[in-house]
């Protein structure tokens, strides 16, 4: 369900876009202001054009987003205070948390929009050797690797 409302959310934030530029285009005097004239074949290419933003938003959200572990060694208790410190000097703040899962907003409701219409949470959910991270795949590469440099990068291994 929650892939369904990716889609269409970046469906409807696409078309938007490109409606907004389009209007943009036309008060400007770059374009024409008919659609029959704005585009070759008049409406029958808005239609393509919106089947091709159907099909980037439907593809979109099983390579924008991913599931990633990290180890990290020890207790829950020895090792949250580092990943709430780590986060929040990111920008993140605790959102929930359950047991030993963690949840992380940004702060910020302008970088919570910035990052594409609020898709900004990062979820750890506990694991034998550490967490798995789930969340936008640029961000979870960036904090997997911030972590495991944070709790294993004194570790040296002969």
């Amino acid at each position: 369900m929650k892939y369904i409302f990716r889609v269409l959310k970046y469906f409807v934030f696409i078309t938007v876009l490109m409606a907004l530029i389009l209007l943009v285009l036309a008060l400007a005097g770059v374009v024409e202001k008919d659609i029959t004239q704005m585009f070759r074949n008049g409406w029958n290419s808005v239609w393509q054009i919106a089947l091709m933003f159907l099909a980037v938003s439907a593809i979109y959200p099983r390579f924008g987003f991913c599931k990633r572990g990290v180890v990290i060694p020890g207790s829950y208790d020895e090792i949250r205070p580092g990943i709430v410190h780590y986060m929040a000097g990111r920008g993140y703040e605790v959102e929930k948390e359950e047991g030993e899962d963690l949840s992380f907003r940004l702060k910020s409701p302008l970088q919570r929009f910035l990052k594409l219409l609020f898709e900004d949470r990062i979820t750890f959910t506990r694991d034998r050797a550490g967490y798995y991270l789930e969340g936008r795949t640029k961000d979870v590469v960036r904090i997997v690797s911030g972590l495991e440099a944070l709790f294993n990068g004194s570790r040296t291994d002969n």
